[in-house]
C-alpha cells in the first residue's frame, strides 16, 4: 500500500476522534454553542410564541460508525484511484 493511503487512513481516524473528543473536553463551551445556535434558530423562525414548549434537541453522533465509514471510504477511494492509474 502506498504511503498516501496510510496517511489518509491515519488522518481520517485522527480527525474523526478529534471531532468527537474535543466537545467532551470542553462541555460548557459545547453547551453555550448549542444554546447560541438554538437562540439563533428561534430568532430566524420567529417562534417566540410563549405557548409553544421549548424542546432541547440532543444530537447523537455514532462515532464508531463514523470512524468505520471514514476508513472504509478512504480505502475505497484510494483503491479506485490506484486502479485508475
Amino acid at each position: 500500500m502506498s504511503s498516501f493511503l496510510w496517511s489518509s487512513i491515519v488522518g481520517s481516524i485522527v480527525l474523526t476522534i478529534l471531532l468527537n473528543v474535543v466537545p467532551r473536553m470542553f462541555p460548557r463551551q459545547s453547551q453555550r454553542a448549542e444554546q447560541r445556535l438554538h437562540d439563533y434558530l428561534v430568532d430566524a423562525t420567529d417562534a417566540k410564541d410563549p405557548s409553544t414548549p421549548q424542546r432541547k434537541v440532543q444530537v447523537w453522533f455514532p462515532w464508531k460508525g463514523m470512524l468505520i465509514a471514514s476508513v472504509g471510504l478512504t480505502v475505497l477511494l484510494n483503491v479506485i484511484s490506484w486502479l485508475a492509474s
